[in-house]
């Protein structure tokens, strides 16, 4: 006990907490996940999250101290994302044929996934910094974050509402498509990197590989379209 006492004590003095911590939540959420046959209610991203969100309350840990080590993981999330690349070049055959098609649907999707959540905002009275921190929440939580402050919301806010969209979609996707009888893994990985970015695209990647290129093909094309058009929406608005 003393032993582990004194490694608690030399861990969370040092940027090692963030990432030993961060990594050990996280390969247990993936073998948890993995045990239940990769239920989508079990996403490891959650459990991760939630997990870490207890550790850091009960520790009384404050965020910087965590992220000083976890910023090293944080920093492998652009390779990861440009790593979503290489399906779509090996795919690109396809997405010439369907250039415009795919290109109609991400602007079409982009659309409803923002006007549906400001839209439902401004029914319910929310403030404006609150809605514009809203229209961005199906694009990546950095990109969504960039876009918040240009309309005039809440970067931290909008990056919170990002995350739970990719969480609420990779859990729920699976459960809707089968309702509405969409079996194709490429439209069913398109709808969900359209709504639910990265950790939508993530969840794809595990079910089907058409499924994870399609995904991070709408991841890209969504950072791109609201990257252009929502600002310049929101001034000409």
């Amino acid at each position: 006990m003393n032993d582990f006492v004194q490694l608690w004590v030399y861990l969370s003095a040092t940027p090692l907490f963030g990432l030993t911590a961060t990594i050990t939540v996280y390969v247990a959420a993936q073998a948890l996940y993995a045990r239940l046959g990769q239920a989508p209610w079990a996403n490891p991203v959650l459990i991760t999250v939630l997990a870490l969100a207890g550790l850091l309350t009960l520790t009384r840990t404050p965020y910087p101290t965590y992220f000083s080590g976890a910023q090293f993981i944080h920093f492998l999330l652009g390779p990861a994302v440009v790593a979503l690349g290489w399906p779509l070049w090996q795919r690109r055959q396809q997405l010439r044929q369907r250039g415009l098609a795919l290109l109609a649907a991400a602007l079409a999707g982009g659309a409803a996934a923002a006007a549906t959540a400001v839209g439902i905002g401004w029914a319910l009275g929310l403030p404006q910094d609150v809605l514009r921190s809203l229209a961005p929440k199906s694009v990546t939580a950095p990109v969504a974050m960039g876009i918040a402050e240009q309309l005039g919301g809440i970067p931290a806010l909008a990056a919170v509402l990002a995350v739970l969209t990719g969480l609420v979609g990779a859990i729920s996707a699976k459960y809707l498509f089968d309702a509405l009888g969409i079996a194709s893994p490429a439209v069913r990985g398109f709808a969900l990197g359209t709504a639910s970015h990265g950790i939508g695209a993530a969840r794809a990647m595990q079910v089907h590989p058409d499924a994870g290129a399609y995904a991070g093909l709408a991841l890209g094309l969504q950072v791109i379209i609201a990257s252009l058009l929502m600002p310049a929406l929101a001034a000409i608005l």
